[in-house]
């Protein structure tokens, strides 16, 4: 059995219960790559109705980024960008963001969590709202970077015949990005 703090409030713990948990969250992280490709694997049975399936897509959107030379954190990014999918189809970048934001510079997060918006252009419309919602966002300094991110990669991505890489490809991006060390300003641009 592994050591277990002493509290059962947390106001009752002492430095070495928070010690204790801080280790076993480091090694909890240890194992980050491998569930964020298995969440990926399993988007290859979720939403119906596409030609392709979301980890297809997923697939798609990140090939399609290597084929431009994308950074690899831009990679991992558009490879990952609707993981959320399966738990929480009405924030799913918000999710995705979350999972990128320790790992990854800020721009990075700022796209994957804005790209529904951005998205939306293309289809909202349809269905009685406004496709220029996204212009609200027109003046922040990364909102070229995403609207490109979804007419070049995210938006075209649903193509059955598009030879994308298979997800083994990208899986050496994926362990290198989540096993940096978490918030480590040299990744993701915060002072500490």
């Amino acid at each position: 059995m592994s050591q277990m703090v002493s509290f059962r409030r947390m106001e009752d713990g002492t430095r070495e219960d928070y010690l204790l948990l801080d280790q076993s969250e480091r090694d909890y992280a240890v194992g980050l790559p491998d569930r964020v490709l298995d969440g990926l694997r399993r988007l290859d049975h979720s939403l119906q109705g596409y030609p392709v399936s979301r980890l297809e897509h997923s697939l798609q959107v990140a090939s399609r980024a290597l084929a431009d030379d994308a950074d690899d954190e831009l990679i991992v990014a558009a490879l990952i960008h609707d993981i959320g999918d399966e738990l929480a189809p009405y924030n799913h970048a918000e999710i995705a963001a979350g999972i990128l934001r320790p790992y990854v510079r800020p721009e990075v997060t700022w796209i994957v969590e804005q790209h529904g918006l951005v998205q939306s252009y293309y289809y909202v419309h349809h269905m009685g709202g406004d496709r220029n919602a996204r212009d609200r966002l027109k003046g922040h300094k990364w909102y070229a970077a995403c609207e490109a991110f979804c007419a070049r990669w995210d938006q075209v991505s649903f193509d059955p015949d598009y030879p994308s890489k298979p997800l083994e490809a990208f899986e050496p991006l994926v362990r290198k990005i989540f096993s940096r060390p978490a918030h480590d300003p040299r990744y993701t641009g915060r002072d500490g």
